[in-house]
């Protein structure tokens, strides 16, 4: 079995995120390997809140649609508050890195909750400090986690699909 990788995609707007989903959709995607963070309070579509019915998040508020519709086809959903970051909120497998890195004290190096899911899924320090830079400015962060294979396909059609301020790929074993 191969290394897994991550392909990682900034998005100034929450709907240039969600074109870029549901691409990766469109052309087969797996969606169990999608991961997608921001915030929203530097838009004017504040939600309200966020509630939990059975094993689906739900939103309420103008911003309820994107996420809802994120957290329809994504795996996983949570809200987190991060320090020097601000309130995220988080849909796919970056939930699951983010809590593990939390349950296990993973937190090391200087790293924050979301950094330390960001290094399990292979992305070096140098990024996920300017990950957390765009989320802190109002950006949309999309990752795709899989083979170097997938990843590669996955990258090509961002890169040439979307409205993308920046597309990176990184192996899990890269420092």
């Amino acid at each position: 079995m191969k290394t897994p990788n991550t392909c990682v995609a900034v998005y100034k707007t929450h709907h240039a995120a969600d074109d870029a989903v549901k691409r990766l959709q469109k052309a087969g995607f797996e969606m169990k390997k999608i991961s997608v963070i921001g915030n929203d309070y530097h838009t004017e579509e504040h939600v309200v809140g966020y509630y939990n019915t059975g094993d689906r998040m739900k939103a309420w508020g103008k911003m309820g649609a994107f996420w809802g519709g994120l957290w329809g086809i994504l795996f996983g959903a949570a809200f987190f508050v991060i320090p020097g970051v601000g309130p995220m909120v988080v849909a796919g497998p970056l939930v699951s890195a983010i809590v593990g890195g939390l349950e296990g004290a993973v937190i090391v190096g200087g790293l924050s909750a979301l950094g330390a899911g960001l290094a399990s899924m292979g992305i070096p320090k140098n990024s996920i400090v300017r990950y957390e830079e765009s989320l802190s400015a109002g950006s949309f962060l999309l990752l795709y986690n899989g083979t170097e294979e997938d990843v590669a396909s996955a990258a090509k059609v961002l890169l040439e699909d979307t409205d993308h301020d920046g597309v990176e790929t990184h192996n899990k074993n890269d420092d």
